[in-house]
């Protein structure tokens, strides 16, 4: 249980306790922290509060917010290297030079998991794709099941390395199909490509998955550059 807390910068406090929790291994990576409210009351302080703690938490790379979900521990360290590579992206070319290390990695995992995916994995990803067919209007749930579908696909390659390597730069992504989602048509591009390489990966079809990817990644890379140009 927590402690009321007492303090001016009561955000500072509330960090250190849950920080303490973390160290001392109370709450462990993939532990779900209770909800916004019910924190609030047992800290005693307003919601503002646990706003601003969460917040820094996630800045330091200790908490993560999923859509519709709540707030879970992550690994700090994973939280670092996100940390770090976020700022690479504010760089000038950081989208283009994001789509280039993708278009290394992306379809050869697509590869990969066409020769491994699992019935487990099959259903993720063919969620994830039905979420985003019902959102093609909603860029906010859309990105989020559009995640969800690349890091299925990564699992399915049932090499616990790969999708570590998708997860440290998930924020990188994220920011990145906000804006190319905001692309007349970008959506709805995406989303032909999605169902392709899901059809690939299902056949265990890797040269057919690695070359929908590969085209899914270069209708990425015309997007990005048009949001690019569209904020020039």
């Amino acid at each position: 249980m927590y402690q009321p807390i007492q303090s001016e910068r009561l955000y500072e406090r509330i960090v250190d306790q849950i920080e303490s929790r973390i160290a001392a291994g109370d709450l462990k990576v993939g532990d779900q922290l209770p909800a916004e409210r019910e924190l609030a009351e047992q800290f005693a302080v307003s919601r503002t509060a646990v706003r601003e703690a969460i917040k820094a938490l996630r800045e330091k790379g200790l908490v993560e917010i999923r859509l519709g979900r709540g707030t879970f521990v992550t690994n700090s360290a994973a939280g670092a290297v996100r940390h770090s590579l976020g700022l690479l992206l504010k760089t000038e070319n950081g989208f283009s030079n994001l789509v280039e290390v993708r278009e290394i990695l992306e379809p050869e995992i697509a590869a990969l998991a066409a020769t491994r995916i699992t019935e487990e994995n099959i259903a993720a990803m063919t969620e994830a794709v039905e979420t985003m067919e019902t959102a093609l209007d909603n860029s906010e749930v859309f990105v989020e099941a559009d995640l969800d579908f690349h890091l299925a696909l990564a699992d399915s390659t049932q090499n616990p390395v790969i999708p570590a390597l998708m997860d440290s730069i998930i924020d990188l992504l994220r920011e990145q199909r906000k804006q190319t989602g905001n692309v007349e048509g970008g959506l709805a591009r995406g989303q032909y490509y999605h169902k392709r390489i899901l059809e690939a990966v299902i056949k265990g079809d890797p040269q057919a998955a690695r070359q929908e990817m590969q085209d899914h990644l270069l209708q990425v890379r015309k997007d990005s550059n048009a949001s690019t140009e569209n904020t020039d």
